[in-house]
């Protein structure tokens, strides 16, 4: 049995015991990586997401393996199989492998040596329970053999997500002494897996701890964040996050989620897909220069921080296609939402803000002397334009025509 769950005396369900390995075997390049590993020997398993998802039968792009061979063993054995081996991670023990197509990430069982809260330095070991030691949360800690689908579950994994719990492995505290990226983790992960009450433990763990977080990178921030609001509905988390100052450390402009309440009512209204950039301007001041120094602050692309600034403004203005041609469709969809206008955000989805259909040098043409007056002119001719609902043909004519008297 593979099951190892250190409290024993409680007969595991046998539906819960194994899993269909078929539903990562059918995929291509797996029977040949796994091959390369010698993997029928117990030297690789799947583990983490692909396996904690595939027992609640959601969807889970990513594939992770485990094995007992060193980094170097796994570049060989690739390598000699045409397999195209990656050293993403060679510290660490990870290789990317690329096998006909399909990415898998190839880890060595490792163990900490030491960690400070940003980084650790492992060593490789053998000892499957110490790599599942050291992992975060119980449900991150599940492997399944290849070939038969046998689980192996070292620290009561499966009960948790049977009874969708979100727990550390070990003591919290010293989890997130560990790494304290896993208090943003542990958020996140309660808002797609928990049900119900968080672990209380974890909860009060999380909430000693987050000025922790002011140690990390801005961007491991922003990335965990953005994961966050990626989910479908994030607001009791958030909610939670607020009430017990979670924010406050890295983002203490974050006072209320009033706006991300009406935007995710909205969104679903409108049959408009979550945005987490969206989401993230919902929780911020309605005050575009702030925003955008917040974005700044984070590490956010130049795109990301004008987006988040323009969403910022609540100024709407009558016409949503008039808006959409100002700021463009994603930004002008974003202040729909945010304003609580689902029906105005659904109008404009998928709508294209047609070119002027003029220039200056038609205008020079037909008299308009060079220089600034050129530019007053099409400004008069645009605004016109868009305020009477981008008109073709005649009309824009007789628009032209009125702007030239």
């Amino acid at each position: 049995m593979g099951r190892d769950r250190g409290n024993a005396g409680q007969p595991e369900p046998p539906d819960r015991m194994k899993l269909d390995p078929e539903v990562f075997l059918k995929r291509q390049g797996i029977k040949r990586l796994l091959k390369a590993l010698d993997a029928k020997e117990g030297t690789a398993r799947f583990v983490g997401g692909a396996v904690r998802d595939l027992l609640l039968d959601v969807p889970h792009e990513d594939l992770d393996l485990a094995t007992t061979h060193a980094p170097d063993d796994v570049m060989r054995r690739l390598e000699a199989k045409g397999i195209k081996a990656v050293p993403t991670g060679l510290d660490h023990g990870t290789i990317t492998a690329v096998s006909s197509g399909t990415v898998v990430e190839v880890t060595t069982l490792r163990s900490d040596v030491s960690t400070d809260g940003r980084r650790a330095t492992v060593a490789f070991t053998g000892d499957w329970r110490e790599d599942a030691g050291r992992r975060d949360f119980t449900i991150n800690a599940l492997y399944a053999d290849p070939y038969s689908g046998e689980l192996f579950d070292y620290f009561g994994g499966l009960d948790d997500l049977a009874s969708r719990t979100v727990r550390f492995i070990g003591e919290p505290l010293q989890r997130i002494a560990e790494d304290h990226l896993r208090i943003l983790r542990y958020f996140r992960f309660h808002a797609r897996y928990g049900h119900g009450d968080p672990d209380p433990h974890a909860l009060e763990a999380c909430t000693a701890r987050a000025n922790d977080l002011m140690a990390l990178s801005r961007e491991r921030i922003a990335d965990e964040l953005l994961k966050l609001f990626a989910l479908e509905d994030p607001r009791p988390t958030v909610r939670l996050m607020l009430e017990r100052g979670i924010f406050e450390p890295v983002i203490p402009e974050i006072e209320d989620i009033g706006r991300l309440e009406t935007l995710v009512e909205a969104e679903r209204a409108a049959g408009i897909e979550a945005d987490p950039l969206r989401r993230f301007a919902a929780l911020l001041p309605q005050e575009p220069q702030t925003a955008e120094r917040i974005a700044a602050r984070l590490k956010l692309s130049n795109k990301a921080k004008k987006r988040i600034a323009a969403a910022a403004d609540p100024s709407l203005g009558a016409d949503p296609r008039a808006l959409a041609y100002r700021l463009g469709p994603e930004s002008a969809i974003d202040r729909l939402l945010l304003a609580g206008r689902p029906e105005d955000a659904a109008g404009i989805m998928g709508w294209k803000p047609p070119r002027l259909p003029i220039g200056g040098g038609d205008l020079i043409a037909r008299g308009v002397p060079q220089g600034p007056e050129v530019a007053r002119t099409l400004r008069r001719i645009e605004d016109a334009w868009e305020s009477a609902g981008f008109p073709k043909g005649s009309e824009f004519e007789q628009l032209v025509d009125a702007a030239l008297r």
